[in-house]
């Protein structure tokens, strides 16, 4: 079979398992994970909404929602240039043109470039790290993509609030570890936690994952959901192979 054109030398093809979905990625560099998954499924989208994806790395969020959701338009912001190309072609592969936009944009820069209050959602999967004190190279995606290189938690949810109109809605995934300083930023840019719900690898095990959506100017009321199970025995979850559409 010949090779897709719109992949490049040191690219693999992937099948998403959604929808027919095939992505581009860096043989070597970074990859998705189920965690996007799980936030495409936690987000409600309405109709003819406007969405954005701050941070959307090699397009997992934009494919899927275009795919599953109503959502009328889709733009992710990338800071790293390849990573914005790569999934500008995934989108072009996918047919996905006409609804979903990737641009090479800096999250902590949206105030100069985009215009406040013009998204109804907007999601995030973030990195989940801080700079540690250890080794981390600043030219590889991987690291770019799983430490605070780029913009610190608090980046993301300010331009969120930037970006979203009174009333719009932010879903986020974050580390579990991480929720007290997670809850505390969205309050103080305006995002009110509204619904969370914790992700654990399996039943007894502690949470690894939190999952929250938060309202812009939303009144006071967090509901606590139950929680989301990875596994089961030795494979995926009766919920999350549901995600996929199997089961």
């Amino acid at each position: 079979m010949a090779a897709d054109p719109l992949l490049r030398p040191g690219e693999t093809l992937d099948d998403l398992r959604l929808g027919g979905l095939r992505i581009i990625q860096k043989k070597d560099g970074y990859r998705f994970s189920l965690d996007p998954v799980l936030l495409c499924a936690f987000a409600h989208i309405r109709p003819a909404a406007s969405v954005c994806d701050l941070g959307c790395g090699s397009g997992v969020i934009p494919l899927i929602l275009a795919r599953t959701s109503p959502a009328a338009q889709i733009v992710g912001l990338e800071i790293q240039q390849q990573l914005a190309e790569r999934a500008a072609r995934s989108v072009l592969l996918n047919r996905l043109q006409d609804r979903v936009e990737v641009l090479h944009q800096d999250v902590r820069q949206v105030q100069a470039r985009m215009r406040a209050g013009s998204f109804d959602v907007v999601l995030a999967n973030p990195p989940y790290r801080r700079p540690c004190s250890g080794r981390i190279a600043p030219r590889d995606e991987r690291a770019r993509a799983r430490h605070e290189l780029d913009g610190a938690l608090a980046d993301f949810l300010a331009a969120g609030a930037y970006l979203l109109g009174s009333g719009g809605r932010f879903f986020l995934v974050h580390l579990a570890e991480r929720l007290v300083d997670l809850l505390g930023e969205m309050r103080c840019v305006g995002l009110e936690p509204k619904r969370l719900r914790c992700v654990h690898s399996r039943a007894g095990e502690a949470a690894r994952l939190v999952l929250v959506e938060g309202r812009r100017d939303g009144a006071a009321g967090l509901a606590v959901l139950p929680p989301l199970f990875i596994y089961e025995g030795s494979g995926y979850s009766a919920e999350v192979m549901a995600m996929y559409g199997e089961g």
